[in-house]
């Protein structure tokens, strides 16, 4: 099972042409010798080198301690670095291009420039925060001590910002974007562990490309928001990848906190179990009880994540189903067919709804096409939960459904391994950065509620 385990997506792994055959990077023969010679030169000997030492040793400094930097970090940290830099650029010429516009901001959403501008003047900075980024600030500031009066959020997100809080001076909603910024960067750490595991093994061009994509998702900008989804998005990742290496306490414990932080957490459970099921060679027999659950029962920690929350609820309301309530009661949520709510958006005359379940569609197809073999069937049963329980909310959530597609990170991968094919990954990088770059426009000129 250790090699079904490893297989990438869809197909065979299959080494990077830089590797030899026992997985190690071969070096550049091609490379021109003297460029090798100068690259290696120390600081020491470019500072004696004259003007051509002066024009180097810019890097010459900077390479050794690039070097020291573990794998995979030095690239996750540069990924990071320049998405927060170029979606900021973005923002800094969009945002004014915009002023004075007639119908921007739509009326419905100037109470939310307020709120934005209240958090900082910098629009750089006040952009990443929209709608449910004050409903979690409202959460953070929310004294222990009195009865608990909002039910309608998991709690994890606002509350690993009340410490943080008073460390940058009180602003409890630079926490919170603080909160979301440090889980992308483990986000993109895990990604690339995973994504290089499943795409191709150790070597490092399947993880890069794993991590790239889960960019290029279409509101991926999301991401760098104060919203919860990279935190889920990251212990989810976290979730599977100590899975697929059998680290199940970890897993417990992480898929714990991951049911805390959104309520459709719970349900990785289920593709999680998928995959202790996987390694036992899918044996689900009475005879094989007995080592599934000695193995597996840390997954009991995942629902019991919920339960906590619940028990809160039933601690400060004396109702078990506060946060069902509320969000029946606060936006008209209730359990319903998915296929009939998408049938109806497709249908319906209306144009926003209908692109929103269409890109919905366009995520199934995907994750089922590339995610059919059986070794794949955790990620395309988690992908399924993604898209399908939001849709069985009903109609409500049209306004959301973009945003909550994005923790569907197998679909990712797939594109990941579709990339392999010569002359397709420029095209697909280039669609997808086109897609993101107008939603991400849209998100700039506060029609926030088609995406969130």
């Amino acid at each position: 099972m250790a090699d079904e385990r490893r297989a990438d997506l869809g197909g065979t792994a299959r080494p990077d042409r830089a590797a030899d055959s026992g997985g190690r990077a071969r070096p550049d023969r091609t490379a021109d010798p003297g460029v090798r010679a100068r690259a290696d030169v120390g600081p020491d000997r470019v500072a004696g080198g004259g003007a051509h030492a002066g024009r180097t040793r810019w890097w010459s400094w900077t390479a050794p301690v690039a070097r020291r930097v573990p794998e995979p970090w030095g690239f996750v940290l540069a990924v990071f670095a320049g998405s927060k830099l170029v979606l900021t650029l973005a923002g800094v010429l969009v945002l004014p291009a915009w002023d004075g516009v007639p119908g921007a901001p739509p009326p419905g959403e100037t109470a939310m420039r307020g709120q934005q501008d209240a958090v900082s003047s910098h629009r750089w900075f006040s952009l990443w925060f929209a709608w449910d980024s004050f409903l979690y600030e409202h959460l953070a500031r929310l004294p222990l001590d009195r009865p608990w009066p909002d039910f309608g959020f998991p709690l994890l997100y606002p509350f690993l910002a009340r410490p943080l809080a008073p460390l940058l001076g009180g602003h409890t909603a630079w926490a919170l974007l603080l909160v979301s910024n440090v889980a992308l960067v483990f986000q993109l750490y895990y990604a690339y562990r995973l994504g290089g595991r499943l795409l191709g093994g150790a070597e490092p061009a399947g993880g890069r490309r794993a991590v790239r994509y889960l960019l290029l998702l279409p509101t991926a900008f999301l991401f760098q928001a104060a919203l919860t989804e990279s935190l889920f998005v990251c212990l989810a990742l976290a979730a599977f990848w100590h899975a697929e290496r059998s680290r199940w306490l970890l897993v417990g414990v992480v898929g714990y906190f991951l049911a805390m932080s959104r309520s459709v957490g719970f349900l990785v459970v289920v593709p999680l179990a998928l995959v202790l099921l996987r390694e036992h060679g899918w044996r689900a027999g009475p005879g094989a009880w007995p080592r599934l659950l000695r193995q597996g029962w840390p997954l009991l920690l995942v629902p019991a994540g919920w339960l906590t929350f619940m028990a809160f609820c039933r601690w400060q309301s004396g109702d078990w189903f506060a946060y069902q309530h509320a969000q029946e009661t606060g936006w008209g949520i209730r359990l319903q067919n998915p296929i009939a709510t998408a049938a109806s958006a497709l249908t319906g005359g209306n144009s926003a709804d209908a692109l929103r379940v269409w890109i919905a569609v366009a995520t199934l197809a995907v994750a089922v096409v590339g995610l059919r073999r059986r070794a794949d069937w955790p990620y395309l049963v988690y992908t399924l939960v993604m898209v399908l329980v939001p849709l069985s909310m009903g109609p409500p959530v049209y306004k959301s459904l973009l945003r909550y597609l994005l923790a569907a990170f197998p679909v990712a991968f797939v594109l990941a391994r579709w990339a392999r094919r010569p002359g397709l990954d420029g095209w697909l990088t280039a669609a997808l950065a086109l897609l993101q770059g107008a939603l991400f426009a849209v998100w700039l000129t506060y029609w926030t509620h088609l995406i969130i």
